[in-house]
């Protein structure tokens, strides 16, 4: 398969599916939190996607393999939060299980690519 865009990445298109999901579940949180935990999820979910696309679009390599480190570290903390959520109590009745998998493998695939981008330079 011919990789002309970064809508070609799989990664890509699984982050996006990721922001929907997240804006799918905060939307069922409190509004109270709509400048707390919700802005804070979308907010790192948002730039998964975007720092894939941006480095997709630089002229390196090493650039790339930068902007996924950055996408790796956004979701690492969309980890924390989600997790944060499932604590509190106006969010422990509502359905992770979709938003779960998709972050899992979105992080293993950039895990995977930030690995091989390693060990080609």
């Amino acid at each position: 398969m011919n990789i002309n865009s970064y809508k070609d990445l799989i990664v890509w298109q699984k982050s996006v599916q990721l922001v929907v999901e997240v804006y799918v579940l905060t939307d069922c949180f409190p509004k109270f939190e709509i400048y707390g935990l919700t802005s804070q999820m979308r907010r790192a979910a948002i730039s998964i996607p975007s720092n894939i696309a941006e480095g997709r679009r630089r002229s390196s390599r090493k650039e790339f393999r930068h902007f996924l480190t950055n996408s790796f570290g956004s979701g690492a903390e969309l980890e924390t939060q989600v997790e944060i959520a499932k604590l509190l109590s106006f969010s422990k009745n509502l359905d992770y299980g979709k938003l779960d998998s998709l972050l899992e493998e979105v992080m293993k695939m950039l895990n995977k690519m930030i690995s091989n981008l390693n060990s080609t330079n």
